[in-house]
């Protein structure tokens, strides 16, 4: 029997990067940090490098700001900040 190609064996097989911390040339730094008492490089917003590819530097930087602006480490856990901000709808004229 084939492993399905898709869901959690999917999301665990990507390659997560932090998009808070780029590189040269387009590449970024592997997801997490070192140490979590510094407050020197923030808090990093880890996406599937395959979706960092195809977002623009004002996704990245709106990603990288809401996430921060929330407070990380309630219950031990960080809180997760959707990657893409939801549009808002436009009301239809009458």
């Amino acid at each position: 029997m084939a492993k399905p190609k898709g869901g959690l064996t999917r999301w665990f097989k990507e390659n997560w990067v932090d998009i808070s911390r780029p590189k040269k040339k387009g590449r970024y730094q592997p997801c997490g940090r070192k140490t979590a008492r510094t407050k020197r490089g923030g808090y990093p917003k880890c996406v599937p490098a395959r979706v960092a590819a195809r977002m623009s530097a004002a996704e990245k930087r709106s990603a990288v700001r809401r996430k921060r602006a929330k407070a990380q480490g309630i219950g031990g856990k960080p809180t997760y900040v959707r990657t893409f901000k939801k549009r808002k709808r436009r009301a239809k004229k009458k």
